[in-house]
């Protein structure tokens, strides 16, 4: 059974694992201790909300919630950055449990929503959907960078 808990400081050494694994899977070089420093400063600094699953007491998944706000609605909302979980343990139900685990919490904090963004060709694609997502349709997405390399 998948249990899901909010991170606090105390979980940053399960949750690096993970988001080292992540970060490789994108195509980063592994670095722990990079790892480990930002989300260590991520929660000291109040700066990202994550749940991490467990499987038996072994970490398996995260996702990672930045706060930001809509001028036009004048509300807060969550940016769902990051979800990950370890390959082997993919369709077990961690991800939705994640994923219904980020929407509770942003109805508890009374937020708009949620937003995310992925790759076109990610097949979490039909999860997100079966879990009532919407693609977006009536917008485009740009992104301007300040390091012309990436």
């Amino acid at each position: 059974m998948v249990s899901i808990v909010k991170a606090t400081k105390k979980n940053s050494k399960d949750i690096c694992p993970l988001f080292n694994s992540y970060r490789v899977f994108y195509k980063q070089e592994s670095d722990m201790a990079a790892s480990f420093d930002f989300i260590k400063k991520r929660l000291e600094q109040s700066e990202a909300v994550i749940f991490l699953a467990y499987i038996k007491d072994v970490p398996v998944g995260f996702t990672l919630l930045y706060k930001t706000f809509s001028s036009v609605s004048m509300q807060p909302s969550f940016i769902l950055n990051d979800l990950f979980v370890d390959s082997s343990q993919r369709k077990k139900g961690v991800g939705e449990a994640l994923l219904n685990k980020a929407k509770e919490y942003c109805i508890e904090k009374n937020y708009k929503g949620l937003a995310l963004e992925t790759d076109m060709n990610n097949p979490a694609q039909k999860l997100y959907e079966k879990l009532d997502w919407k693609k977006d349709s009536h917008c485009f997405h740009y992104f301007w960078s300040a390091n012309k390399g990436i």
